[in-house]
Order: C-alpha cells, then structure tokens, then sequence
C-alpha cells in the first residue's frame, strides 16, 4: 500500500524542506511545525476569544471558540500535538475551528507549558489546572461543565489519555469522551520491540523515529520517568469505568500500532472504544484536514462523537 494522492504531495513538499537534524533546535522546530498552518485556508467562522486561566506556573492562556446558537454548549478541551516541545494555539487553530463548528460544541485550545524550558510533569499540570478550571467555571464561558470531553492529536492525544485517568481517580472533573487521535502513549525503552509501526515508518511520513526520539529527550529529564503512567499512559494499572474513547490512527505513522494497542487496552478493561484507521495518510492528517481528505474524514468523525457526547 502507498500514501494516497493528497498525503504524497504534502510529503514531497515537507520533504524537500527537511531540516538536517543535526541543526534542530526547539526554536527552528517551532517555526517549521508554524508553516503547516500556513498551508491551510481560513478556517470556519466561529466567535473566537482569547483569554487566561490559573495555572500552577502562572495564568495559562487558552482560546476560546464558540459555535453558533444558544448555550449552555458541550465543552472540548483540545490539546496540541508536537511532541510536547513545539506547536500553539495557532498550529492547531484550523482544527479547533473545524470542530467547534461541526459538532456545534465549545472549543477551549490550551496553550500549556513546553518542553525542554517546561519539561515534565509542566504539560500535565497545565492541562490538568485548565480542566479543574473548566469543571467549575465552564458556565463563565457559556459551557456547561457536566459537558466536558477531552481530546488531542499525538502529544496531545497523550495528554487527553493521561486526563482521562487522572479525572477519574480524582473523582473528577466528570469527562464524557476522549478523542485520541494518533496517540503517543508507550515511550517505555523497550516499546520499538513492541510496536512494529516504529521502525516500519521511521523515515520519510514527516513524523520520523528520530524526531520522536529527540522530542522524548527535551521533554523528559530522567529515563525513569518513561515508566511514569502520567508519561506513558498504556502502563496505568487500570483502564476501567474510563470515558467513551474514539481512537484515530493512520497507516504511515510511527505511531499507529501503540494507538491501535491502546484501543485494545481500553476496549479490553470495557471503556465503549471505536478505533478509526485511515491506512492511506500520516501523522498530523488531522491537522491538515483541508489539504488531506482522510483527515476532513476524521474530523467529521470527531464531530460526530462530540455531537453523541456533549451535544445539545
């Protein structure tokens, strides 16, 4: 099987733009994840707002998007992907957009804390600080805080598992659904034994195992933390009474097999799981929906869940 036609022309272009690893830095990598957005077109028209809310570091800024209609809306909050060391509120607005309008939900982007100026556990505490937040302030917003699912693409979608765990042996925040697209939730030493997808797509599919590899070293500061559940979720004891998850992976991605085993892991401990595969495309397919139709695919089917979740 090849990439189909619309994932081969993004990889050409990204391709013949590569940076040389041995110049990657978390700034140039900033910059160069930031020219993906420029590939988009304008997004939906939905009320777009800015804003802050308290953080363990300091206020974390957050964007706000707001469907048409009458609220009280359901509430997502969304996560970025890149690795936990580069992406923001703008790499992944296209998305938030996308699916504040399609599923007529509010979206709240959080832009937490980056690696390696912030490595772990800052991520973590930031998004976990937003979703308290959101559990009793969501109606400041126009949101209706028995409403909230969490979702995210890669790092992201890492987050949003670790959430989901966290929520419920907190006892809340009370969390419908999980969107996890293209997950990272294994990064144990031994998980390139255990997930063939790693080395099967390492190179050329734009996420390489190299780049994975260098994110994992900003990000973490002792190789003991890989086994920290909170950095690799797949190792939590426990995966029951989790929220409805929607599993998203694609077939060139170094990630595919650890989403897919995570769907396993969750439909196993009786989580409701639907795990969506588009073998076709690649990592970040959802962000670049417009220019990758297996991605708008998946965002309506992100939609959807939103709609069954924290619908009106």
């Amino acid at each position: 099987m090849q990439p189909d036609e619309a994932t081969a022309q993004i990889l050409a272009v990204v391709n013949s733009a590569e940076v040389d690893p041995a110049e990657r830095t978390p700034q140039t990598s900033r910059e160069a994840y930031r020219g993906l957005s420029l590939m988009l077109p304008e997004g939906a028209d939905v009320l777009v707002t800015n804003r802050s809310v308290p953080g363990p570091a300091g206020e974390i800024p957050v964007r706000v998007y707001t469907p048409e209609g009458q609220g009280p809306f359901g509430v997502l909050m969304y996560i970025h992907g890149g690795g936990w060391v580069i992406g923001d509120l703008d790499t992944h607005d296209h998305t938030c957009r996308s699916l504040c309008d399609e599923a007529g939900v509010m979206v709240v982007s959080v832009d937490y804390r980056l690696a390696p100026e912030n490595p772990f556990p800052a991520a973590v505490d930031d998004c976990w600080s937003v979703l308290e937040w959101l559990g009793s302030h969501a109606g400041e917003l126009g949101g209706d805080p028995n409403r909230i699912a969490v979702g995210g693409d890669s790092a992201g979608g890492n987050l949003s598992a670790v959430l989901a765990l966290m929520a419920r042996d907190a006892g809340g925040p009370k969390i419908k659904a999980q969107l996890l697209v293209y997950p990272a939730v294994d990064m144990t030493a031994q998980n390139i034994e255990k997930y063939p997808s790693l080395t099967e797509n390492a190179e050329g599919y734009l996420l390489t195992l190299d780049s994975m590899v260098w994110f994992g070293e900003q990000y973490l500061t002792d190789e003991q933390q890989r086994n920290d559940w909170r950095v690799s979720p797949m190792l939590a004891t426990n995966h029951a009474e989790l929220p409805r998850a929607l599993v998203i992976t694609a077939g060139f991605d170094p990630l595919r097999d650890e989403g897919t085993a995570y769907a396993k892991k969750l439909s196993d401990a009786g989580v409701e799981t639907e795990h969506l595969h588009y073998p076709t495309t690649i990592h970040t397919m959802f962000q670049l929906g417009p220019v990758i139709p297996a991605g708008a695919e998946a965002i309506s089917a992100a939609a959807e869940l939103l709609r069954e979740t924290i619908g009106s």
